[in-house]
């Protein structure tokens, strides 16, 4: 804390000393507007033309320039699709001179951010007047597309790729590279992650009608967290200061979901105003509740044993309702004219109640047997006994074991996020300044996940056929039944899982304070700046997970309403909540297995202490054609991490210390580890305007992403059996963070008629990459022993070797206002991303012999295409999403490893203006019922792992805004 202390008292120094400095010379403030004075315009480029000093207007519109030597000067604004606004104004020796620039659509329309054209202009002037290499979608383009929560929004963007869940975004990754390399801040403040196992922050938590704007920053500067390598994400919310005039909306629709069948509700409402000149109140409140249905057929286990076939087939019925509320508080004060203060406040909740029938076939070991029975398309599988394979002189007993289950999960995230701040310019000096705290948690208990059911066939006569004419759907039919398989008496609970507790906790603080001091040059504006920022985080994660078994329990307790399942019948299935309900009402009949309880409930726990503590030092030259950002970031990481060891011992394993044991036995010892590591963190960013409207861009920077906290947690889990055979999954403490170097040019032209074209390569260098590696005993480095635990197999996170990630990105927009007539209503966005990302890794301990792979999460082609009208009342866009297939999860082997294919997306929105307060709305998603499909290459073919298909949803509301 002394650090801290200290950088407070050198900050509270310099901030006095910036308060007591007087001024030298005039100054020229202002606020830069739309024609109506509606809107206060951002990242407007406003230049003193006879010093040729620039400067971008702020979120309010704002602008000022210092030390501005007495004389009569020319003040104009430039902003994308509008006419250059120019004012003549004389400046004082000392003083300041205060103007309005307000800026009209060429052919004189006002410049509002409503509808495509204005947000267009809005995104792109944003684009062109940022430091660093980045997009941006403001809010009327979020508005624009049917998309359900801010993942969804940013798969617009240029080098985006959006990971579904069920059917919906949820993770996003950019340029091709994990999610956890991604960072995401609100309002300014890094978002916790509120899953246990990730950094990585599930953007589907936060509704999109909350959002002002949202920022991807792929290049960074010295005063800019450090841990990101994709991109940095950065939402922010309303201010009440980005509205010249009051504002209040609010948004009414339905939604249908064709396979669902129910109208879903959702409703917004959002407001800004202004109590005098000097004080503002903005804020929003999201409610969706969503009902949908999945259809799903997985398959895994492949044996090239007599044709390439699946030993595991399961056919998955999935009904779900998700609950989503999110809720955003600003205020902002006006405290003096050099001082702004503001506190925003976000909460985001989303409740995922989830349930899943499941019918699985268990086709036995093909190490020993086969299919029965091969054709063309398909093959049959039965449980009679046949003569061993490997040894004419035995038998060898078929068997195939069918279940029917059900999972009632009901799981809630939250986030929420506060932050008390300022900004004071005083001219020559300025700071910036916060503190905040957020909190991310994830929490399920009570859940049945899942009740088991199941029938074992050995001799019984049951055989299985199973049809791949569409080797994506495999469809089972039963050939033969011995008269059980449908006799739900004869399915006995197998085991119930129940949740009891799983509770996630992640919470950070911090604070940050800058300083700076601007030099009116000759020619530009030359500044120097230094700031600290510290950051204190705590992340816990507590499992608590319970065994039971019931003989007396069987499918017929559980069976309800029929299934939901389109694909074939699943019958007969347990009904959604019989099976918890049963469970709840005849507890005592219920047999607690502790062993399985013990070890899962003590395996997962951990928690993790992680402090940062960060300072930087940049200079900055602004001309109106150049601007260089240059500087060094210095950040210190400590960590206190606890987890444990946890060993189960099966019956008649051998016990420490002697004996062995006469039931499944597990030990529990406690385990901390301390880790520190300083990283410096050199960047530079040169922006340079060759001529009007086209801008050149190159940085180069060093960033670090640091490890999972669940896998740098020391969580040893070993399970040993009765021939004292272990295996072992363990966290590793001892991992270094992902450190990389990367590289960026971009070329970016922006046309007078409100569009632009735009290029960028990028080329990353990424040292440490992390993969889990499987070792068996005798394999080098560990020789069947980590961190004193022997082991037979284990699976252990490692560094691995470098990662290399070379990509270019390109992309148009154009509004044809230009165009006669009717015409002159079109807009057409585009953009394409190319990705080669490859990392070098090493499975089954083989690291003389590393492997190439593409790095998970990357698609090497995405691209967006959006074609839009925007004239009079009518607004209409239709909008394509393509990405290419990415590697998700990395085998052993290559050829198992499992990819997603490539998806393709049409969604529709329209809006028709009633009134000039009244708009009507129609959405249409996933028009072409785009589907999900993983899939592994063994025996040089696609072969299933997963299916799955949602159909199209269409919402319909009304807008109103007062």
């Amino acid at each position: 804390m002394s650090k801290i202390r200290l950088a407070t008292q050198v900050g509270m120094f310099a901030l006095a000393s910036a308060i007591a400095a007087p001024a030298i010379a005039g100054e020229v403030s202002g606020v830069v507007v739309d024609s109506t004075d509606t809107v206060a315009l951002r990242a407007a480029e406003v230049r003193i033309v006879e010093l040729d000093r620039t400067v971008p207007s702020e979120r309010d519109g704002s602008f000022l320039f210092a030390d501005v030597p007495a004389g009569e000067y020319t003040i104009e604004a430039r902003y994308v699709g509008a006419e250059t606004a120019r004012e003549t104004v004389t400046v004082p020796a000392t003083g300041t001179v205060s103007i309005t620039l307000q800026l009209s659509a060429s052919g004189g329309e006002a410049i509002l951010v409503v509808g495509q054209r204005a947000n267009q202009a809005s995104a792109l002037s944003r684009k062109r007047e940022s430091d660093v290499v980045s997009d941006v979608l403001t809010r009327d383009a979020i508005g624009q597309f049917p998309d359900q929560n801010v993942a969804e929004s940013l798969r617009r963007l240029p080098g985006v790729n959006v990971l579904n869940d069920q059917g919906e975004g949820r993770f996003v990754s950019v340029r091709g590279l994990d999610p956890d390399l991604v960072s995401t801040s609100l309002n300014g403040v890094r978002v916790p992650s509120p899953e246990s196992d990730v950094r990585s922050v599930a953007l589907d938590v936060i509704s999109s009608d909350v959002i002002e704007s949202i920022e991807v920053k792929k290049s960074l500067t010295p005063d800019m967290d450090g841990d990101t390598i994709g991109a940095s994400v950065e939402i922010e919310t309303t201010s009440a200061f980005d509205r010249r005039k009051s504002l209040l909306t609010g948004k009414i629709e339905g939604s249908y979901n064709e396979y669902a069948d129910h109208i879903s509700p959702k409703g917004s409402v959002d407001f800004a105003t202004r109590i005098g000149d000097n004080f503002g109140v903005s804020g929003g409140l999201s409610y969706y509740k969503r009902k949908f249905e999945t259809d799903n057929i997985e398959a895994d286990d492949y044996s090239d044993e007599a044709g390439i076939f699946p030993a595991e087939v399961q056919y998955r019925d999935y009904d779900v309702e998700r609950e989503r509320v999110s809720a955003t508080l600003n205020f902002d004060v006006r405290a003096g004219d050099s001082t702004e203060l503001y506190a925003r406040g976000i909460y985001s909740q989303f409740d995922d109640h989830e349930y899943r029938r499941r019918l699985t076939f268990d086709l036995g070991d093909f190490e020993d047997f086969g299919p029965t029975t091969v054709t063309a398309n398909g093959a049959t599988f039965d449980d009679a006994t046949i003569v061993d394979p490997t040894d004419p002189t035995e038998d060898v007993r078929q068997r195939i074991g069918v279940e029917r289950d059900i999972k009632d999960r009901f799981e809630s995230q939250k986030i929420r996020s506060l932050v008390l701040g300022g900004e004071s310019d005083w001219g020559t000096w300025f700071a910036d300044y916060s503190v905040s705290w957020a909190k991310s948690s994830e929490r399920e208990d009570g859940s049945v996940d899942p009740a088991e059911f199941r029938q074992r066939f050995s001799d019984d006569g049951l055989a299985i056929g199973f049809d791949y004419s569409d080797p994506r759907r495999p469809i089972y039919s039963v050939i033969n039944d011995p008269g059980s398989f449908l006799d739900t008496d004869e399915y006995e609970l197998n085991d119930l899982e129940f949740t009891a507790l799983s509770a996630a906790e992640d919470e950070e603080y911090a604070a940050v304070f800058d300083l700076g001091r601007r030099f009116a040059k000759d020619g530009g504006e030359f500044t120097v700046q230094g700031g600290f920022k510290g950051r204190w985080r705590d992340k816990t994660y507590d499992k608590n997970v319970e065994f039971y078994e019931n003989d007396n329990f069987t499918l017929t307790d559980a069976l309800g309403a029929g299934q939901t399942y389109r694909i074939t019948d699943l019958g007969p299935v347990p009904g959604f909540t019989e099976a918890t309900d049963y469970f709840r009402g005849n507890f005592a009949d219920f047999d607690f297995v502790q062993a399985d309880s013990e070890f899962d409930s003590a395996v997962e726990d951990y928690s993790v202490e992680e402090d940062i503590l960060a300072g930087y030092a940049l200079a900055r030259w602004d001309s109106s054609t150049l601007r260089v950002i240059g500087g060094v970031r210095v950040e210190n990481t400590k960590n206190d991490i606890l987890g444990n060891t946890v060993t189960l011992y099966e019956e008649d394993a051998d016990l420490p210390g002697g004996g062995t044991a006469s039931e499944p036995t597990v030990f529990v010892t406690p385990v901390t580890f301390r880790k520190d590591y300083t990283d410096w963190l050199p960047s530079l960013n040169i922006r340079w305007e060759a001529q009007p409207n086209l801008v050149t861009r190159l940085a180069a920077y060093k960033s670090l992403v640091r490890p999972k906290l669940s896998k740098l947690a020391p969580r040893f889990a070993v399970e040993q059996n009765d021939d004292n055979e272990r295996e072992g999954e363990f966290g590793n403490p001892d991992l270094d963070p992902y450190r990389a170097w990367n590289f960026d040019a971009s070329l970016e032209y922006y046309m007078s008629s409100n569009g632009a074209i735009t290029a960028a390569v990028f080329y990353k260098d990424i040292e440490d990459y992390i993969v889990d590696a499987t070792f068996e005993d005798g394999d080098e480095p560990f020789n069947g022993v980590y961190r004193g635990i022997t082991f037979d197999e284990a699976v252990i996170p490692l560094n691995g070797d470098n990662a290399h990630v070379f990509g270019f990105e390109a992309g148009f927009a154009q509004s044809f206002g230009f165009l006669p007539g009717a015409l002159s209503g079109l807009i057409v966005q585009a953009n394409y991303t190319y990705t080669d990302a490859k990392g070098t890794i090493f499975t089954d301990g083989n690291i003389a012999d590393p492997r190439e792979i593409p790095l998970p999460a990357t698609s090497r082609h995405t691209f967006n295409v959006a074609l839009g009208y925007d004239k009079g009342p009518l607004d209409i866009r239709l909008a394509g999403t393509y990405r290419d297939r990415y590697l998700d999860e990395i085998a052993g082997e290559a050829e198992l490893d499992r990819y997603v294919d490539n998806h393709f997306q049409l969604d529709l929105s329209a809006k028709y203006k009633l009134t000039d307060n009244i708009k009507l709305f129609y959405e249409w998603v996933n028009i072409n019922n785009a589907k999900y499909y993983a899939y592994n290459n063994f025996g040089g073919q696609q072969n299933l792992y997963q299916f799955e298909e949602y159909s199209w949803t269409m919402k319909g509301g009304v807008r109103v805004t007062f």
